[in-house]
């Protein structure tokens, strides 16, 4: 797999000079549980991003309840952290790959090359003697230069151009009930994007024995099998977040695509836009 390392990778490199872990881990309905987790133990040397303070940006009335920090902002952090240009990334959490993709995302957004996410979070890690610690070292800031692909994320008004278009799949990745309407936690309006089809981001993974590990490649293709059939592939999630998962799991597959960023809480913000259930 080209965006994935394994644990057994990291253990081996983990003093590599160039090489920057990030602590992904968050819980969207305890802002604390990241910061606390990494206080405990983390990989040995990781450094730790907050999804809602370093991945996101202050709600408004358009754009989601996960939008994507200004580019100078997103600059900023990374270079506070540590990453530049020759920096190898891997990012973790306990393995079910929300945070680490997110984060994977944008710095492939920003033009990054070398990202990836560990496959089967500090669980695994730990089991195959990984070193954890509550040791935190300083960090160097770096400098990094921004490239910005242009072609990975798309608006709403993008979306809506192509609801119509049968060419066209739009993959709603949140779990049945809530594409179907039948269930709603967080957003104010349930249901779905007119014509999307529903892919679960959770249905990229495995379960371990220490939590989760992402499909193989060829179980990732079989999976999205039939969006090779449309000429273009756009994904959104509730949010923004775990859209990245299924972004990850696209990528893998080969499957070219592009990332509704605001997702569905962006959608259901302009009130002239309709939504189905079934």
């Amino acid at each position: 797999m080209k965006n994935i390392v394994s644990v057994n990778w990291l253990k081996e490199n983990l003093n590599k000079q160039n090489l920057v872990v990030v602590d992904c881990r968050f819980d969207l309905m305890d802002k604390e549980y990241g910061k606390r987790s990494y206080e405990k133990e983390h990989i040995k040397g990781a450094v730790r991003v907050d999804l809602e303070k370093d991945l996101s940006s202050e709600v408004r009335e358009h754009g989601g309840r996960h939008p994507l920090p200004k580019i100078e902002k997103l600059k900023e952090t990374f270079e506070n952290i540590g990453i530049s240009n020759e920096s190898i990334v891997v990012a973790y959490d306990e393995g079910d790959l929300a945070g680490p993709a997110r984060l994977w995302w944008i710095l492939k957004y920003l033009g990054h090359k070398e990202v990836y996410v560990l496959n089967g979070g500090i669980e695994a890690f730990k089991s195959v003697g990984g070193e954890v610690t509550s040791d935190v070292e300083p960090i160097e800031k770096s400098e990094f230069k921004v490239n910005v692909n242009k072609d990975m994320i798309v608006d709403m008004e993008y979306v809506k151009d192509r609801i119509d278009n049968e060419r066209v799949a739009i993959v709603d990745s949140r779990e049945n009930k809530r594409y179907i309407g039948e269930f709603e936690p967080v957003d104010k309006r349930a249901g779905h994007i007119p014509g999307a089809l529903n892919y679960f981001w959770m249905d990229i993974l495995d379960k371990a024995e220490d939590g989760f590990t992402i499909k193989s490649q060829d179980k990732l293709k079989e999976l999205f099998s039939k969006l090779n059939d449309y000429d273009e592939v756009i994904v959104y999630c509730g949010s923004g977040v775990t859209a990245c998962p299924n972004s990850l799991a696209l990528t893998e597959a080969g499957v070219n695509h592009k990332l509704y960023a605001g997702s569905y809480s962006d959608w259901i913000s302009y009130e002239e836009n309709t939504v189905d259930t079934i």
